[in-house]
């Protein structure tokens, strides 16, 4: 049985966790309260030294520990149905777009946040190192949200899809990041008619309630 290592407030582990249910596929979960710092505690730095979630332990045993391989290995291993593209041609596109969700808007979104919740101090970047909060990498952040949501709404103008006119990673990451927003007080409003339109699309699959 796969197991997940998960924290149902965060949205890295929420990506997997889309991921899986499209997939159909039938897991363990292991929840990490990362709220109490259980993630930097020993017992999980036995299990995943990099200190963050998720990690998804598979049938084999191997330990996945970003969403990056953990996608790759399930979408290897079940195939069926294709969330990374069939064709070479839509691989391609969607490992792009997939890429700038998570670099133009997931990472814009941690920048604002964890450079600015108090709760985060010394905490700016996940992982077992702490780093100092940098005020004005918040604001930076803010303003890559904003352009984020400018960039949805063009892409989805005429698009059903991020990506390859199917569903994909892309579509999910995508929905992540613009749920995650609100942690930082950004929204997408009026005047991104496609982008809002989209999201609504996407809370129709049984998936996005998780």
């Amino acid at each position: 049985m796969i197991t997940l290592y998960d924290c149902a407030t965060a949205p890295s582990p929420r990506r997997t966790r889309i991921f899986l249910a499209e997939k159909g596929l039938a897991h363990d979960t292991v929840q990490v309260d990362l709220r109490s710092g259980e993630q930097l505690g020993d017992a999980y730095r036995r299990i995943n030294p990099q200190c963050t979630v998720p990690a998804l332990r598979t049938q084999e045993g191997l330990l996945l520990t970003d969403n990056a391989a953990i996608a790759a290995y399930l979408e290897a291993r079940y195939p069926s149905p294709p969330l990374l593209g069939e064709t070479p041609e839509e691989k391609a596109e969607i490992a792009s777009w997939n890429w700038r969700m998570e670099f133009e808007g997931l990472l814009a979104i941690a920048e604002a946040l964890r450079n600015s919740a108090p709760a985060m101090a010394n905490r700016a970047l996940p992982g077992a190192v702490d780093y100092p909060q940098i005020p004005a990498l918040a604001e930076r952040g803010l303003a890559r949200v904003a352009q984020f949501f400018t960039l949805l709404n063009e892409r989805l103008a005429d698009h059903d899809y991020i990506a390859a006119d199917r569903f994909s990673v892309a579509d999910i990451t995508a929905v992540v990041a613009v749920d995650f927003a609100r942690v930082v007080k950004q929204k997408p409003g009026e005047q991104h008619p496609h982008l809002l339109r989209w999201r609504a699309a996407m809370a129709g699959r049984p998936s996005m309630a998780l």
